[in-house]
């Protein structure tokens, strides 16, 4: 028995650390998804292959008791968004890292347009901004079943909880309206410049008659 103030390890890092592949897509991982160490993408690669193993020994195993777990795992990961409804066992199998990572509190917070980038949405969570129905929430790697998706926002109290907030304004939006804008102004004023013309014109016209 370990001693009991040591909690034990929840990831298993890779047997071969200096494969050039695996470095390469960790590195994608990190950039993409704001990570601070590659010790988060360690333990979604461990939650992926628990439950892939998990499932490959029930598709093989062909008892009642089989039968129960296998709609128990389906539902817990549909639960959690990774499956969809109606799924069977065989398509866990087919998840990948990147479908773990996109369940994560920091991921989701950004797509769902609450924080500019995976980074800064770390960083509101971090800094404790983030509740999740009347829980806080402060780490980024917490996992979101699709019902407390459902009530993720900022704290009442939080300055972020107003939707003008200068950090929350998406820049890439705000320039895509003011293009907008311009165009619409430009053309709004090549419409006017033809009537403008045409105006004159009849004018000059009914003068000289």
């Amino acid at each position: 028995m370990g001693d009991p103030k040591k909690l034990k390890k929840k990831y298993n890092t890779p047997i071969h650390p200096w494969n050039k592949n695996a470095i390469e897509q960790e590195r994608i991982l990190t950039k993409e998804y704001g990570l601070t160490n590659k010790k988060e993408i360690y333990i979604a690669t461990s939650f992926l292959k628990k439950y892939k193993e998990i499932a490959k020994k029930l598709i093989a195993t062909k008892t009642a008791q089989a039968e129960k777990e296998k709609k128990q795992v389906v539902e817990k990961l549909q639960k959690y968004g990774f499956l969809q409804v109606g799924s069977s066992l065989d398509q866990i199998l087919g998840l990948e890292t990147k479908d773990v990572m996109e369940r994560r509190l920091q991921s989701l917070l950004f797509r769902r347009g609450f924080a500019r980038s995976m980074k800064q949405a770390r960083q509101f969570v971090t800094h404790r901004h983030v509740i999740i129905g009347k829980k806080q929430i402060t780490s980024p790697s917490y996992m979101l079943t699709l019902e407390e998706e459902s009530s993720l926002t900022f704290k009442p109290t939080s300055n972020l909880a107003s939707a003008d907030h200068p950090e929350r304004i998406n820049l890439a939006q705000q320039k895509i309206h003011e293009e907008a804008e311009t165009v619409r102004k430009t053309i709004d004023e090549s419409n006017k410049q033809p009537h403008h013309k045409e105006t004159t014109k009849a004018a000059t016209e009914e003068i000289k008659a």
